[in-house]
């Protein structure tokens, strides 16, 4: 039994994804305190015993919650006690945008109050929820993400047929848009010559085979590949050999419609062929073009 922590700040996907994984038939419980994870955890496992099958997936926020939140670690070492695997997945987004949702949507924050504005709530749950999102094996920024593109980017990510494969996901941004705090490791490739000055291929992107051949006349876009896929090779294993189960690597360029995003293709391929289990995302492709 594998059981999935859905935790994250208030506004930033937290139902969206509970309920992404409901339609993928996990059995959710949202809101649970984290005193009660473990007892949950004993019945989920006689139900086990009894026959139930599928997924498991609890919601852990700050509400009402700030003194269960010291004893988060406590409550993990109990699962681990009783057999029980857990993944923790932690969602984010940046206060600025936080606070558009907040307003556009005229919903509660659940940590204000009269004495407590809506950007002293927002900081104050950051604050509580810090040791959640310290040991969070996926992070997901949702800061540029609508709801769908969340439902889709949680179903490839978590609804995993193969749960004991480490999921990678490649992911091509744009450093102009901000750089990415949900990945662990980041490649910055805006040394590559840039096809956006070029422009016949400006108003297209790093898979049309016009921007392919581009890049492939330059020796060093072919070096940056060689040395990235390199050192991948040579650590990637290493991790899923400590048990993770995700995996997120950054390609950067100046808008990330070009560069980063061939080179998350080209390095997604080859990875793929090699056997691991591959995801995509190009955060800012759609940005700006033309």
């Amino acid at each position: 039994m594998k059981l999935h922590i859905i935790s994250g700040l208030s506004g930033a996907g937290k139902s969206i994804a509970l309920q992404a994984l409901e339609d993928a038939d996990f059995y959710c419980v949202d809101n649970l305190p984290l005193v009660l994870l473990p007892a949950f955890a004993c019945q989920m496992l006689t139900d086990r015993r009894r026959g139930l099958e599928g997924e498991v997936a609890v919601g852990v926020d700050a509400r009402n919650m700030a003194e269960d939140l010291d004893h988060f670690q406590e409550a993990l070492k109990q699962l681990q006690d009783l057999g029980v695997g857990y993944e923790i997945l932690y969602l984010e987004a940046s206060e600025e945008v936080l606070l558009k949702r907040f307003n556009e949507t005229r919903r509660k924050h659940p940590l204000t109050d009269q004495h407590t504005p809506l950007v002293d709530a927002i900081r104050q749950e950051r604050r509580l929820l810090e040791g959640i999102s310290a040991a969070a094996d996926l992070r997901i920024d949702t800061s540029r993400c609508n709801v769908h593109e969340l439902r889709s980017l949680i179903r490839r990510r978590v609804v995993r047929k193969d749960m004991a494969q480490m999921s990678i996901l490649f992911m091509s941004f744009g450093y102009k848009h901000g750089v990415p705090v949900d990945v662990d490791f980041l490649f910055d490739v805006r040394c590559l010559p840039n096809p956006h000055w070029d422009a016949r291929l400006r108003a297209l992107d790093g898979r049309h085979p016009e921007v392919e051949a581009f890049l492939e006349e330059h020796e060093d876009v072919q070096l940056m590949f060689e040395d990235i896929k390199a050192f991948l090779q040579r650590w990637v294993g290493r991790f899923a050999a400590e048990h993770r189960s995700y995996l997120t690597i950054g390609i950067g360029c100046t808008g990330g419609q070009h560069r980063s995003v061939y080179l998350v293709e080209r390095l997604a391929a080859y990875f793929r062929d090699s056997g691991e289990h591959i995801q995509i995302r190009h955060r800012d492709v759609t940005r700006d073009l033309g």
